[in-house]
């Protein structure tokens, strides 16, 4: 059977398929089923029923025409069509195996360096678009993910990703700002001139800035009304920032505390945009708690020291508001005795009610009582006194509360000491301290070397790196003997020793920013010491001093810093004082630029270490400060800081007088520079100073290298 008479054979089946799918659903006349094995139309009826077949099926095709090259604009077939070739006759040619194709697939992903068999990172550049009215182009980058791999991926699939990051991330920079119908997109882009380079475009559209609308605090009303809402710093008509929301909000937290309400809690705020308007209604909750005023302490844990001595530390009496300052100023304070490795202050309900309607609050202080005991040194260095190394051992807690014993030892080139000193902390007040000490040692000065015993006690309250203080002040009183000379060494007698008492008093009002390393403010001190001498003759005077310093700020980085110093003793010549209690400029902390001790009138006296036999070695002569009765002293200092690193450059001035007021003639002067390396607990430093008019016998350089500023 021809193809034709095949497909209409299936044509007629199909068509007759339909109807006997009918019919053998339904049942039979004579209710019999039809049989399978029997025909359904016989094969002469199918023939009868198929139509006439076309005469031109069957006849042979004619042959193609030849087809010109180009022809067609689709590539030739291979192959002859009547000897006539079609194409190329390459085409004709066999294909290459897969083995020595050249096949560069197109793909972002880098191929591997012949030589390291590494694979080459893909460089791009990130193009950022719709910031220019935010302002937040540059805070973007910093953070963007794209930016911080520096231009270069591994792959395609690193670079999506870093772009779908930075997505997200500009999306919530933009909402952040109150831009909150903000949307971002991102494109991979080929760089035509760069092959090989990619081109990563985000594209943002910030629409606009949502403002506050009205703003709501939801909770009980405070005594007095409205102190949460003044506590929160938000306004109508200002823009929707997250930044200053949640500083808003914390300042919620940290002001109602402060006004009587220790266990304020702040929920979830709830912003409600309209995009109408493009205003936000803004709703705190805010959660008071009891209104509140100070109980009692309590304590527990390592203790250091009873309830009754945190009292003492408390800045706060029973019956007060509660303010939360005051718990953490308590903290602090127990902190500052350095007695502890851990300690925290908790606020605790009682339940008891005060008579102004608050609840009493009781200070739950939880102690870990640390190490007591320490040992501590620091050493320094000056042109005239020479190096000074200096170590203590010391019992912090020995003699409880807070009573401290002391040995320290001195070692330098100028004086050697030995020390015992006791002291007491926060002696039946905050911030007073009790201290005895007795001392003996030897001082080895340009202007005399001595034996010297000293026994003093002091009341003081000094001002600390921790808890720097407006008011200081000092007085108490002490008893020393003494053997000096001025030329040659000293000789232990009781015959030619002074027997100095006296009383001390010192005030201090500080106003500067800093005890190490003032930038602002300014400083005062006066002291005054009636003393009485005995041993070579009696005499009663007193001696003075008062000083000052300030500090401006000129710009961020750099501070002008100003000192003067003026002294007066009244009631005793200069030849009758002890060496050791004349005034005397000169040194790191007094004029740079000279020796310690140096400045002042000088006495030219036969050198005691003179050897007639050796005159080359020694000189016969010496020149040695004689001190004085007044004393006036300047100093002027411009700082620049760079990060932890600091330069200085200064002036200062000074002199020693005969008289009891100084004169303010002769004055002497040394210029200098200086560096500072900025440390957590103060500036290191390092001055190098030469005097002006450098006469015979002074150095040309001086050297100074301590701890802190030079005033």
């Amino acid at each position: 059977m021809t193809e034709a008479r095949i497909l209409w054979a299936a044509i007629a089946g199909g068509v007759l398929a339909t109807p006997y799918a009918v019919q053998a659903q339904q049942p039979t006349p004579d209710n019999q089923a039809v049989r399978d094995d029997e025909p359904i139309v016989p094969d002469s009826a199918f023939e009868e029923a198929l139509p006439p077949l076309d005469p031109a099926l069957i006849e042979p095709l004619e042959p193609l025409e030849a087809i010109e090259p180009d022809a067609s604009p689709f590539p030739p077939v291979p192959g002859p069509v009547e000897d006539t070739p079609l194409g190329d006759p390459a085409l004709s040619e066999p294909l290459p195996p897969l083995s020595v194709s050249d096949v560069e697939p197109r793909s972002i992903d880098p191929v591997e360096d012949e030589q390291t068999a590494e694979p080459v990172p893909i460089r791009y550049t990130v193009i950022v678009e719709g910031l220019e009215e935010t302002g937040l182009e540059d805070r973007f980058r910093d953070l963007s993910a794209l930016e911080d791999a520096r231009g270069e991926a591994v792959n395609g699939a690193m670079i999506e990703a870093r772009a779908e990051e930075d997505e997200l991330l500009l999306v919530r920079l933009l909402r952040s700002e109150g831009y909150y119908d903000a949307v971002v997109a991102s494109a991979i882009e080929n760089v035509v001139e760069e092959p090989g380079a990619l081109r990563i475009r985000l594209t943002a559209a910030p629409g606009p800035v949502y403002r506050f609308g009205e703003i709501r605090i939801a909770g009980a009303q405070t005594v007095p009304p409205g102190l949460a809402r003044e506590a929160l710093p938000l306004q109508s008509g200002e823009p929707i920032i997250a930044e200053e929301v949640e500083a808003a909000e914390a300042n919620v937290l940290l002001r109602l505390p402060q006004q009587g309400y220790p266990f304020t809690e702040v929920g979830l705020r709830d912003i409600e945009l309209d995009p109408a308007t493009e205003l936000g209604l803004y709703t705190l909750p805010v959660e008071l708690g009891p209104r509140a005023s100070f109980g009692g302490f309590t304590t527990e844990g390592d203790l250091a020291f009873d309830a009754e001595h945190v009292g003492v530390l408390a800045r706060f009496r029973r019956g007060e508001l509660y303010d939360r300052r005051k718990v953490d100023d308590l903290r602090e304070a127990m902190v500052s005795t350095r007695l502890f490795d851990s300690v925290s202050a908790e606020t605790v309900r009682t339940g008891e009610i005060a008579p102004d309607g608050t609840e009493y609050v009781n200070i739950l202080v939880r102690q870990d009582a640390g190490p007591a005991r320490s040992i501590d040194a620091n050493a320094g260095y000056s042109t005239g006194e020479g190096l000074r190394l200096e170590g203590a051992w010391e019992h912090r807690n020995l003699f409880p509360p807070e009573g401290s014993l002391r040995i320290a030892a001195i070692a330098g080139t100028a004086e050697q000491n030995l020390s015992l000193r006791f002291r007491r902390n926060n002696w039946h007040q905050r911030d007073r301290a009790l201290l005895l000490q007795i001392e003996a040692g030897q001082r080895d000065y340009e202007a005399f070397q001595g034996y010297t015993a000293r026994l003093h006690g002091l009341v003081t309250r000094e001002s600390t790196p921790i808890w720097q203080k407006r008011w200081t002040y000092a007085y108490g009183a002490e008893i020393l003997a003494t053997n000096e000379s001025r030329v040659g060494r000293a000789r232990l007698s009781l015959s030619d020793a002074y027997f100095i008492g006296g009383l001390i008093g010192q005030l201090g009002y500080d106003r500067s920013n800093s005890l190490l390393d003032p930038t602002r403010g300014f400083r005062l001190l006066s002291r005054v010491n009636p003393e009485a001498s005995f041993g070579n003759g009696d005499f009663y005077y007193i001696r003075n001093l008062i000083e000052g310093s300030a500090y401006f700020p000129a710009g961020d980085s750099f501070v002008i810093a100003g000192r003067a110093r003026f002294g007066s003793i009244y009631g005793i010549p200069r030849d009758e004082l002890a060496p050791s209690r004349r005034f005397y400029a000169g040194g790191g902390g007094s004029v740079r630029g000279f020796g310690f001790q140096e400045l002042g009138p000088r006495e030219i006296v036969p050198n005691p270490d003179f050897d007639p036999e050796e005159p080359d070695k020694e000189p016969a002569t010496i020149s040695v400060p004689l001190g004085g009765r007044s004393l006036a002293e300047f100093a002027l200092e411009g700082r620049y800081r760079f990060g932890n690193y600091g330069v200085v450059a200064f002036v200062d001035a000074g002199q020693v007088y005969e008289s009891q007021f100084p004169t303010f003639s002769s004055m002497r002067f040394g210029v200098g520079v200086g560096g500072r390396l900025y440390t957590n607990f103060g500036p290191i430093r390092l001055d190098v100073a030469t005097p002006i008019g450098r006469r015979e016998g002074e150095s040309r350089i001086s050297v100074y290298i301590s701890i802190g500023q030079a005033f």
